[in-house]
């Protein structure tokens, strides 16, 4: 388990029947997140490692602003491409997680995501889903040509749509609020594709501490015949929380000139 200025995590990570796990993750201080690589053999865990890293300087601080946030992910844009352009071939990975910053002079998670993997927050053993998946199914939900129900069993379920080394330096972000002994659970799809919202709840939700959590939410996606690597980290602020008159807006991350194809999509949290 990591300690930093005032959240609290642990991961956890299995190669479920791959022959090689391409995930990686962080929960390390303020920083929780998770990388699920895409490539074969070395490109895909290159890249996912690549991203990771490009956060690891953030981990050893205090105190985080958005910008800082930001400042990262572009920098792991661009040390992922270059493993594409080091291996050789297409190399890539989703990202996803959250990050303890303040704003406006108070504590919130940034919640970060790029690609099909996932970030939850519980409410006792109730989950609600804050990332959006970059994905052709979830494409087809937001037009009503299929359910939500109909988009887990898709064949074309794991055709994502956007990844960290696709070229486009862009992102989804949340300023999510801080809520006492609330959890966040951040996973690849090893978990999600085979384990349901509400089981993910249960046992994060019951669970003795965030080690737990993430080791038993692993366990459960090997005994639900995950094809995949399978990764997650759980966090948690036990003591700071957001006070419930800040305002997440306005947030800016780029200026107002700038080309919008860049930079982070800011989010609020939905209801």
């Amino acid at each position: 388990m990591s300690e930093g200025h005032w959240s609290v995590g642990a991961g956890a990570t299995d190669a479920g029947p791959r022959p090689r796990n391409e995930d990686s993750f962080l929960s390390s201080g303020p920083v929780h997140l998770v990388a699920d690589g895409m490539g074969g053999h070395a490109g895909g865990a290159a890249a996912s490692a690549a991203a990771i890293d490009a956060f690891r300087p953030l981990a050893e601080r205090s105190t985080l602003t958005p910008e800082d946030v930001t400042a990262a992910m572009t920098t792991a844009h661009a040390d992922v491409l270059e493993v594409g352009r080091r291996v050789g071939a297409e190399s890539g990975t989703t990202l996803t997680g959250a990050i303890a910053v303040e704003h406006e002079g108070e504590p919130w998670w940034m919640v970060v995501n790029v690609g099909d993997s996932r970030t939850y927050q519980l409410d006792g053993t109730e989950v609600r889903q804050i990332t959006v998946d970059h994905s052709h199914v979830q494409q087809l939900v937001d037009a009503g040509r299929i359910t939500a129900d109909e988009a887990a069993h898709h064949p074309d379920r794991h055709i994502i749509t956007r990844a960290l080394g696709d070229g486009v330096d862009a992102f989804d972000a949340w300023l999510v609020p801080v809520v006492p002994a609330s959890r966040l659970v951040i996973a690849s799809d090893g978990l999600t594709g085979v384990v349901s919202a509400s089981l993910i709840g249960s046992v994060a939700g019951l669970s003795d501490s965030p080690e737990d959590a993430a080791e038993r939410l692993v366990e459960a996606a090997l005994r639900h015949g995950t094809g995949d690597n399978v990764t997650v980290v759980v966090a948690q602020a036990p003591a700071t929380v957001t006070p419930h008159h800040a305002v997440a807006e306005p947030w800016p991350l780029w200026p107002e000139d700038d080309d919008d194809t860049r930079g982070a999509v800011a989010r609020t949290p939905s209801a």
